[in-house]
């Protein structure tokens, strides 16, 4: 018994993300592309495909890409894509009518491309023309829809030359809203999309994408994106033989994050931002044969090819595998290592020059702003710290942070390795651990010391900016400066060691078991008062018992000194 399949029902298990939402029209594209080859072989010259984006001639205008410069645009409701390739022959009319056809399967396709065009769009019109066994010119036009699947239409009207134009009609609100708007980003996306056939030895056939505003050649986006010295190499994964294609991109808006595009089916799949994944990759990369560059590769394998999604949007392979992998077992990990390892070897001379200006940019900071980090900096250094020369102030402090408590915890775990073997036999190389260990943590405490005078030098300049009068004459507020020395109506209860800054006013200050500031008598345990709570807060006897009293300011109502052994009465 034949199994019947429902096209409403594939279509509707057929995944497309939002983030996707151009990809129906991509794959018209390849198709167009694939036609051509058909017809053409491997002259290219002849080939044209032309996409055309159809626009709303009575909905409000979208204002969602509007910038300096430029107008609203009525909103996609369609595309058509002509070329003039082999045209819909009655092998091609076959495949098209059977789901999951394995026509072009050598090429990579999966037979679903036209389930994506359904989920995205209401209908699709194919108008086409081919050449017969004879040499005459046949035509050939349907409608294709979930509602009508597959209906001939009976008024194609006389076919002119071989060619096939396909229209996506009735864009789907949910894709619309999400696609790009402007024929210059859709004519990127299509060019990043399908760069590969413009790499490949024979290049491309000649592309447009066009509005009623304009139009983009995208053979001309070749030239004015990517510099003319391209490199290919093959590694190797676990037996599989992988193909790299690295681009050298000219500077622009677009292109300022290196990436990885990982391919199948000759077409972009996975687009991945490779910033820092290799130490010193970062934006833009300069060397001596060229301008400023991004560097950009494309991945390639029949591996990839055969582990592809049917919806082109992703690779069924798991990102890591745990344990020890069969040789089979490979995953995106092992993969990805190995490509940044020969990415690092292509730009073994631009990356150098990166990692030094991030270098010196890093000793500017530390020397000026952070020096705190100077008796850690050459250890951080070794833990292969990387950094982008144009990161921000805030940025890199962070970085520097976050690296300094990872040397943190590599001491502690030593520390608690080295410390261990202590009262038993020790090891051979114990002593030069032991060394090795102790000098880290110098280096740490150094670090922690520079940080503490670094934060009270802070601390002073604020004091010395507040105390002072303004161009107006006008002096701070006393809730201001009091606020710096104690957070007022708080204790010691409800805020950090560091929340306080009484060794302004003495040292010994420090030292203490309860502090109070602005609090009423009855709202301080220490002091055993029954006055209701409408008391007024006591303020002056800590100031008294810490010798300053001849300050302006307000000091924290009690304290309990550790170093005296005496408690102020609270007034």
């Amino acid at each position: 018994m034949a199994l019947t399949t429902s096209l409403a029902g594939r279509v509707r298990n057929t995944s497309l993300p939002k983030s996707h939402a151009l990809l129906p029209l991509l794959e018209a594209v390849v198709n167009g592309i694939q036609a051509i080859d058909a017809r053409f072989g491997d002259d290219m010259e002849p080939g044209r495909l032309s996409i055309r984006i159809r626009r709303s001639q009575q909905e409000a205008l979208d204002f969602s890409h509007v910038g300096p410069g430029r107008a609203a645009l009525k909103p996609i409701v369609g595309f058509n894509a002509e070329d003039n390739g082999v045209g819909f022959t009655p092998e091609n009319m076959t495949s098209f009518e059977t789901l999951d056809s394995d026509h072009k399967a050598d090429m990579g396709c999966r037979g679903v491309g036209r389930l994506l065009w359904l989920k995205a769009f209401d209908r699709v019109t194919i108008r086409s023309a081919y050449d017969d066994e004879a040499g005459c010119l046949k035509g050939r036009q349907f409608r294709f829809s979930i509602q009508g699947e597959v209906e001939p239409d009976g008024e194609a009207d006389a076919p002119a030359e071989v060619g096939t134009t396909v229209s996506l009609d009735g864009f789907k609100r949910p894709f619309q809203q999400s696609a790009l708007k402007t024929v210059e980003a859709i004519a990127r996306e299509v060019f990043e999309h399908c760069i590969w056939y413009f790499l490949r030895p024979g290049g491309a056939p000649d592309i447009t994408v066009a509005d009623d505003d304009g139009a983009v050649s995208l053979n001309s986006l070749m030239h004015d994106f990517v510099y003319s010295d391209m490199q290919r190499t093959s590694i190797e994964v676990k037996g599989e033989r992988f193909e790299m294609v690295s681009l050298r991109l000219k500077s622009s808006p677009r292109n300022l994050a290196p990436r990885l595009h990982w391919c199948a089916a000759n077409r972009v799949v996975v687009e991945e931002n490779l910033t820092s994944r290799v130490p010193g990759l970062y934006g833009r990369l300069k060397d001596a044969e060229s301008s400023p560059f991004t560097y950009v590769c494309y991945l390639s394998s029949d591996f990839l090819d055969s582990h592809v999604r049917a919806d082109r949007t992703a690779f069924d392979i798991s990102e890591r595998v745990p344990g020890t992998p069969l040789i089979e077992d490979m995953s995106m990990d092992d993969i990805r290592e190995r490509v940044l390892k020969e990415v690092e070897s292509i730009l073994a001379g631009p990356l150098s020059a990166a990692r030094e200006e991030g270098k010196a940019r890093v000793h500017e900071f530390v020397s000026n702003r952070a020096p705190r980090y100077r008796p850690v900096l050459s250890r951080l250094e070794q833990l292969g710290v990387s950094v982008d020369p144009s990161m921000k102030d805030q940025d890199l402090e962070l970085l520097l942070h976050s690296n300094l408590q990872k040397l943190e915890a590599f001491a502690l775990a030593e520390g608690h390795a080295v410390l261990g073997e202590a009262d038993s036999a020790q090891p051979e190389g114990y002593d030069e651990r032991l060394a090795r260990y102790l000098n880290t943590v110098t280096d740490i405490n150094q670090s922690d010391l520079a940080a503490y005078v670094s934060r009270r030098r802070t601390i002073l300049d604020v004091l010395a900016r507040q105390i002072r009068s303004d161009d107006q004459g006008r002096y701070s507020k006393e809730d201001a400066i009091h606020s710096l020395l104690m957070p007022m109506r708080t204790d010691s209860n409800e805020i950090g060691t560091d929340a306080s800054n009484l060794w302004i006013i003495d040292e010994r200050l420090a030292f203490h078991d309860y502090l109070a500031s602005d609090k009423t008598l009855k709202s301080m345990p220490i002091t055993g008062s029954k006055f209701d709570e409408g008391a007024r807060p006591a303020r002056d006897s800590a100031r008294r018992l810490a010798g300053a009293g001849r300050g302006r300011g307000n000091a924290p109502a009690a304290v309990h000194r550790r170093d005296r052994g005496q408690t102020a009465d609270a007034q």
